[in-house]
C-alpha cells in the first residue's frame, strides 16, 4: 500500500466517494462523532457525505435529537448519535475532565461551583425542557457563581461531561441546552474495554487506513488503552506497514484502483483531514501553511489531495465563492463542486472567483 492508495481508501471509508447511508443519523453513527465546532461546517461535513441532503433537512434532523452535540472529545463539541453518546462520555470524559482541572485553577472555578452551577442548570432544565445560554446566564448570576469570560463555557461543558445535559433544539439561530436524560433514554453501560473496543473498530473502520498515533490524537486514549482495542479486534482489523509506519483499517482487500477524479470542497475541522495527527499523505509539506494544513481553513480536495482553499458570501438567496488553488486548471470541477454546495444551502450560486 502507498501513499495514493491510503488516500483512495480514506476517501471511501469516510463516505466522501458513494456514500452508503441515506441519513445523517446513520453516518454519524458509522463516524462515532462529527466535529462541530463550527456547527454550518458540521452540517456541510454530513452533506458531503450524504447524498440528497440539505442544511435544512440536517437541522431538523438535529433540532428532532436524531443527532446530537456536545463535547466528548479532545475537549472540543462534536456531533454524535443519542446511543452512543453516553458510554463514549463514560469512556473519555475523565481524560478531559482532567485536562480542564489546569484551566478551572486558572480561572478560579472550584469544585464547589461545579457542583452548584450542575444543580441550578439541570433543575432549570426540568422545569423548562430546553434553555439558551442568556436564560442559563442569569440563574447563575443569582447564586453567585462567576460567569465572566469563558467561565460559563467551563461550568457547561462540566455538566455535559457528566452526562447531565447536552444539546436541545435551536431557538432560531441561539443554541440550546436539554437534560441528556430526555435526549438520549440511559442504556446499560458497556465495560471499560468493551468500550475501548468500540471506539476502536468505529476510528479505524471509518477512517482507516490510520496510525495509532492518528487514532490516539483524534480519540486522547492512551497507547496501552489503544493497543488493548487492536488486541480485542484483532479478527476485524489488519494492518500493513508502509515506510515503517504500520496503518490499521477494516479487514479485507484495500481500495488499490484508481478511483474516478473528484473534487470536493470540505468545510475547516472536517473528519477528512482533523482525524489524523500526521496529514503528509493528502497535504504535502510545502504546502501546508497555503491550506492551513486542513483544519483552520475550509480546502478543496482534489483526487484526495488538499488543492487548496475556500470561501463562501452568503445572501438571503445566493452564494459567492472564492478559491485559492495550490495548481490551477481544475475550475469545471471546482464549479460543479460550488454548485453542490449551493444546492446543499437551498441558494443559487451566483459566482465562483478564483484568487
Amino acid at each position: 500500500m502507498n501513499s495514493l492508495q491510503i488516500i483512495q481508501h480514506r476517501l471511501h471509508q469516510q463516505q466522501l466517494l458513494h456514500s452508503r447511508f441515506t441519513r445523517p443519523a446513520d453516518l454519524v453513527r458509522w463516524m462515532g462523532c462529527i466535529q462541530a465546532q463550527d456547527y454550518a461546517g458540521a452540517k456541510w461535513a454530513i452533506g458531503n457525505r450524504i447524498k440528497g441532503s440539505t442544511d435544512a433537512s440536517i437541522e431538523k434532523d438535529f433540532n428532532e435529537g436524531k443527532i446530537l452535540r456536545t463535547h466528548v472529545l479532545r475537549p472540543t463539541w462534536h456531533f454524535v448519535a443519542p446511543e452512543d453518546i453516553r458510554w463514549m462520555l463514560q469512556l473519555t470524559a475523565p481524560k478531559i475532565k482532567a485536562f480542564n482541572k489546569r484551566l478551572h485553577v486558572k480561572l478560579g472555578i472550584s469544585d464547589k461551583d461545579l457542583k452548584r452551577s450542575s444543580a441550578i442548570i439541570t433543575k432549570a432544565l426540568n422545569d423548562h425542557t430546553y434553555l439558551p445560554r442568556t436564560a442559563l446566564l442569569p440563574l447563575l448570576a443569582k447564586a453567585k457563581i462567576n460567569t465572566d469570560d469563558i467561565r460559563l463555557g467551563f461550568l457547561l461543558m462540566d455538566a455535559e461531561l457528566d452526562g447531565l445535559i447536552c444539546s436541545g433544539p435551536r431557538l432560531g439561530k441561539q443554541f440550546t441546552y436539554a437534560l441528556l436524560a430526555d435526549r438520549a433514554p440511559a442504556t446499560a453501560a458497556p465495560a471499560r474495554e468493551e468500550a475501548i473496543a468500540r471506539l476502536t473498530l468505529c476510528y479505524f473502520s471509518s477512517r482507516g487506513p490510520a496510525t495509532i498515533q492518528d487514532f490516539q490524537w483524534w480519540s486522547g486514549l492512551n497507547i496501552s488503552d489503544i493497543k488493548t482495542g487492536l488486541h480485542l479486534n484483532k479478527a476485524q482489523l489488519t494492518h500493513t506497514v508502509v515506510n515503517g509506519q504500520a496503518y490499521w483499517f477494516t479487514g479485507g482487500t484495500p481500495v488499490t484502483k484508481r478511483t474516478a477524479p473528484s473534487t470536493l470542497l470540505l468545510p475547516w475541522y472536517d473528519e477528512y483531514a482533523v482525524a489524523y495527527k500526521d496529514r503528509s499523505d493528502i497535504l504535502p509539506a510545502e504546502h501546508q501553511s497555503t491550506a492551513g494544513y486542513g483544519i483552520f481553513k475550509p480546502v478543496v480536495v482534489i483526487n484526495g489531495k488538499i488543492g487548496g482553499i475556500w470561501n463562501r458570501k452568503e445572501g438571503n438567496r445566493h452564494i459567492a465563492l472564492t478559491t485559492q488553488l495550490v495548481s490551477p486548471g481544475k475550475k469545471t470541477a471546482v464549479d460543479t463542486a460550488a454548485a453542490a454546495y449551493a444546492a446543499f444551502m437551498g441558494k443559487e450560486l451566483q459566482s465562483v472567483t478564483a484568487i
